[in-house]
């Protein structure tokens, strides 16, 4: 196996750098590196890393129009995507820094003998494995919650990213956080794989495609490891009969093809009730074709290049297979003959449990349209899914819809009348396939520390 990878610049397809992968002891010594800087960490004041994270903040926005081409170059992204991404990032930095005090503060309860005090104390090295998607964020979101905790934390990232990961690394150390507080570790997955059996790290967050994280978490459960799981999913967005049908098909056509279509939580199956269903695939076809696809750099490109190649020919073989057991590409549905790893816009219909556009997530521009006769079956064929990440729902009567995401929508996140990602101050993550665990909102905080009983008897 070769110790160096390549990135490469999906738009031009050609390479950007060469990296000289870690050996597996140059990894341990990494995150024994990062267990020596934890022991003094943990005792540092939380007013000191309230600053340093609100410097990196501030570092963010600085190198707002590096840190956007980077994403560009090493993934697609629409740059004003980008931009978008820092500013959450920024925000995540700040909120975290904000909510610090009163999520670690120490809590007393009275018990039969005495007081008791409630603490929550960092634990050790959290270990990342993150994708190439939101390629800041994924990082940012569990890395700075866990060292404002206390903790210090090494990274694995997708290798097509490994330029945003030096990257990263060099604007904590610039934020002024201690060397190996923070480390991107250029390393493979077995590699990665192999750290987590190292008995300083303490607890594993893991995002990306269900299957590896299953043998993610597996491996960490036999060492009583913690884990926090964000895998993927095939969010339904339902169409009721009361709903707003050009709002529905704005907001939709948004969850489907942003971040180009490669995003956990975009809308993918669209489920519309008979009554609405001609209208809102007239008007969703449209639009999804209205979509200009080219370079991830100009302004006014609404969808660029896929991440990489076998992403690309993995997610055509998904629609090839989808057609041949029945259904219908209503657009789209072929490989373009141009330079880049681009996918059109594809709407598919006539989608039936037993095809990939069903069963499983489409990570690209494919939007699934599956007719229902009311708003009943509407709700059963969005539960009927392993995955349970996000979705939506679209009705006048927002009292109904509530009803129906908190009561009866099997997901951890619902939108309601829009389409919305990720905010600070929200929980984040899904149930059954799509993982467990709460990451944004004060919840990710403390999800790796111990939350530790001291009983004082009077």
């Amino acid at each position: 196996m070769s110790n160096t990878v390549n990135t490469i610049n999906p738009f031009t397809e050609k390479t950007i750098q060469e990296y000289q992968l870690l050996s597996l002891d140059e990894a341990n010594q990494a995150v024994d590196a990062a267990h020596e800087c934890f022991e003094s960490w943990r005792n540092s004041s939380l007013e000191i890393r309230q600053v340093l994270a609100n410097k990196l903040a501030s570092i963010f926005e600085e190198q707002k129009e590096e840190i956007a081409q980077l994403m560009t170059d090493e993934m697609g992204k629409v740059k004003a995507q980008g931009y978008q991404e820092i500013e959450l990032c920024a925000a995540i930095c700040r909120y975290s820094a904000e909510i610090a005090e009163s999520n670690l503060a120490s809590e007393k309860r009275e018990f039969d003998q005495g007081e008791a005090i409630i603490s929550y104390q960092p634990v050790g090295v959290i270990l990342g494995i993150q994708p190439w998607n939101f390629p800041l964020y994924q990082v940012i979101r569990y890395s700075i919650t866990n060292i404002i905790a206390g903790n210090t934390t090494v990274l694995k990232h997708a290798s097509n990213v490994f330029g945003m990961a030096q990257k990263i690394q060099d604007m904590y150390e610039e934020a002024g956080f201690p060397k190996n507080c923070y480390q991107s570790l250029i390393i493979d997955g077995e590699t990665s794989s192999k750290l987590i059996e190292h008995d300083k790290i303490r607890g594993v967050t893991f995002t990306g495609s269900d299957e590896i994280g299953k043998s993610v978490a597996e491996k960490a459960g036999k060492l009583a490891k913690k884990t926090v799981l964000e895998l993927g999913s095939n969010d339904a967005f339902l169409v009721l009969d009361d709903a707003d049908i050009e709002l529905a098909i704005e907001a939709c056509v948004k969850g489907r093809v942003i971040n180009n279509g490669e995003t956990c939580v975009s809308a993918k199956r669209f489920i519309v009730t008979e009554k609405n269903y001609d209208a809102f695939k007239e008007g969703f076809c449209k639009a999804m074709s209205d979509l200009k696809v080219g370079d991830p750099n100009d302004e006014d490109s609404d969808l660029g290049p896929m991440a990489r190649k076998d992403l690309r020919d993995e997610l055509h073989e998904q629609v090839k297979a989808s057609i041949e057991n029945g259904a219908n590409a209503e657009i789209g549905g072929s490989i373009p003959e141009r330079d880049g790893f681009f996918y059109p816009p594809t709407v598919l219909t006539n989608v039936k449990p037993g095809m990939p556009a069903y069963d499983d997530e489409l990570f690209g521009p494919v939007a699934s349209l599956i007719k229902v006769a009311n708003d009943e079956e509407a709700i059963q064929v969005a539960n009927d899914s392993r995955y349970g990440l996000g979705g939506g729902i679209f009705s006048k009567d927002t009292d109904k819809a509530i009803k129906i995401a908190t009561e009866r929508f099997d997901t951890g996140m619902v939108n309601i009348n829009g389409y919305a990602l990720a905010q600070p101050n929200l929980p984040f993550g899904g149930v059954k396939d799509s993982g467990y665990g709460r990451e944004h909102g004060g919840f990710g905080m403390r999800e790796f520390v111990n939350i530790k009983t001291v009983m004082v008897m009077s």
